[in-house]
């Protein structure tokens, strides 16, 4: 009896140290604020100089790197793995050639850009020099790969590392690039808190499914309160920016670098160009959620990687933000 009693007590110790997911989820919430709000401090304080963006943009260009490359190996992993039925083949050239590449697009660009301002143009020769890399490897080493596989890859660099391009391109705009980057960081976020709060409240009256086949678990009224959190979102930037830095030269307080909001457009008012940016952000924020839903399930995973606890993977935390990326870009370099 004694040997049992000293047996289960290990165990029993083992279980209370164990983190429950949402314990998992809440930390790794609170070290993305952190993060979120080191880099904000390093954009706004450090001098901006003549650099297209500032040098203090620097951190955010780290951080979008890490996602490219960090999401391109989670995407090749899940294609790999043999269970997924996708039936490919990619070499090991082209695995290094498509991380070579997610590896330094964002760096490329920040560089071309803060020297030149042709950030766009040298990221854009580059994925045409690295396609034609990869079709050479198909090529001569078809026995390994197949064209299948070589347009995963090509699919694989334009999914992050282009789209982790234009992230960083917000990040060098030359005006209201601090506004742009809140709106990339924060609508994702409240889109997903909307929905959640929303959709769970209202479910039961509003049961209708968003796309039952790859998330079964969201509703229509879900995506509803996403829009609605994806808008207050965009509000509050609108009043960060407002309170902070002023619109258009107006200064309220001078102690950060490029807080001040520039609007060039004479059709909308400034709170209603960020409410429009916030809808439709919100909108293709959870399309790129159920699109990286619709690749987990065509590659048999339920998360692309385990790097961030209780949220999976960093394509499953930034999926949202890649294609928030494409209409922020737009919208702020349009119509704010």
């Amino acid at each position: 009896m004694e040997q049992e009693v000293q047996g289960e007590k290990p165990v029993e110790n083992e279980n209370k140290k164990k983190l429950t997911p949402l314990q998992k989820r809440v930390i790794t919430a609170v070290c993305y604020v952190v993060v979120l709000i080191a880099m904000c401090a390093l954009k706004w304080c450090v001098p901006q100089g003549n650099v297209a963006g500032g040098w203090g943009s620097i951190g955010f260009d780290i951080v979008f790197t890490a996602i490219s490359v960090i999401g391109a190996y989670e995407f090749l992993r899940a294609i790999d793995r043999s269970e997924s039925g996708i039936n490919c083949k990619i070499s090991m050239p082209q695995h290094a050639i498509t991380i070579a590449f997610c590896a330094m697009a964002v760096p490329l660009f920040a560089l071309v850009e803060m020297a030149m301002e042709g950030g766009l143009l040298a990221m854009t020769c580059a994925f045409t020099v690295y396609v034609m890399f990869l079709a050479s490897t198909s090529v001569f080493d078809h026995r390994r790969s197949s064209v299948k596989g070589t347009i995963y890859c090509i699919f694989c660099m334009l999914y992050c590392g282009v789209l982790s391009t234009l992230l960083s391109a917000i990040n060098h705009l030359g005006t209201n690039s601090m506004a742009a980057i809140l709106v990339v960081f924060l609508c994702p976020v409240l889109t997903d808190v909307g929905a959640f709060v929303i959709g769970s409240s209202l479910k039961k009256f509003v049961p209708l499914k968003l796309a039952p086949q790859l998330s079964p678990n969201k509703t229509v009224i879900g995506a509803v309160g996403g829009i609605i959190g994806g808008v207050l979102a965009s509000i509050i930037v609108y009043y960060m920016m407002y309170l902070l830095g002023g619109i258009n030269g107006e200064i309220f307080y001078t102690g950060f670098n490029g807080v001040d909001l520039t609007v060039r457009s004479e059709t909308f008012p400034a709170l209603l160009s960020f409410i429009l940016v916030g809808l439709v952000t919100s909108f293709m924020a959870q399309i790129g959620d159920l699109f990286e839903s619709a690749i987990k399930r065509e590659c048999g995973v339920k998360d692309m990687g385990n790097l961030l606890p209780g949220h999976g993977g960093v394509l499953d935390r930034f999926d949202s933000m890649l294609y928030c990326g494409v209409v922020v870009f737009i919208s702020f370099g349009v119509i704010i």
